[in-house]
């Protein structure tokens, strides 16, 4: 997801949060509200329980690739979550433009976990603005009962905060799943952490 397009967003709801909540007013243009039960996520090839609330961020802003949808909690410059419902051999993470001099590279199926790693890392650096990025741990974990891994970093912005994100996922038949946090390390990344894990905890692949 571009920063400046968190940037956009952040700005339209800090001006409306004092006359409306999320997901009520105004913000319902920008937000859908989440409910802990049973949701599809992305392309609706794969299904969450989130443990509390949360807000579907409308596609207005962000790149429409239909395998990668994203909620926030406090607002997309605090606390992002996304989910990647299957993203298929060949296709980007983001919408690539060919003409950009860095480029993130397309997914394939025979990627292994560092391979994947190094992607994301690649997405955060050219379209999030990450001026520094640290790779804190890669371990094999399961996910949605196959062979996973995940994947634990931090990251510096150009607006000079520090975020920390743990990434959790698997290649299944060909296709990546995938369910991340990404948040502002001081206070908003340990209050989002549980929330990840029960996400991960109840996510089930839909065939």
């Amino acid at each position: 997801m571009k920063r400046s397009s968190k940037l956009v967003l952040a700005a339209v709801a800090l001006s409306l949060s004092s006359c409306t909540g999320i997901g009520g007013g105004g913000l319902s243009d920008y937000y859908g509200l989440v409910r802990p039960q049973s949701v599809r996520v992305g392309d609706g090839g794969m299904t969450v329980t989130a443990p509390r609330e949360w807000n579907r961020q409308r596609r207005l802003f962000f790149d429409d690739v239909r395998w990668v949808e994203d909620w926030t909690l406090n607002g997309p410059l605090l606390d992002n979550m996304s989910f990647i419902s299957g993203l298929p051999h060949g296709r980007y993470l983001i919408q690539t433009n060919r003409r950009d001099a860095q480029q993130v590279p397309r997914f394939h199926s025979n990627m292994t976990a560092p391979e994947i790693q190094s992607m994301l890392e690649s997405a955060f650096r050219v379209r999030g603005g990450a001026v520094d990025f640290k790779t804190l741990s890669l371990q094999p974990r399961q996910f949605v009962g196959q062979p996973g891994f995940q994947f634990d970093f931090e990251h510096l912005d150009s607006d000079e905060v520090w975020r920390k994100g743990r990434a959790v996922a698997a290649v299944i038949d060909g296709r990546l799943y995938l369910i991340m946090i990404d948040a502002v390390r001081s206070h908003y990344y340990p209050e989002a952490l549980a929330d990840l894990e029960a996400l991960v905890a109840s996510a089930q692949l839909r065939r």
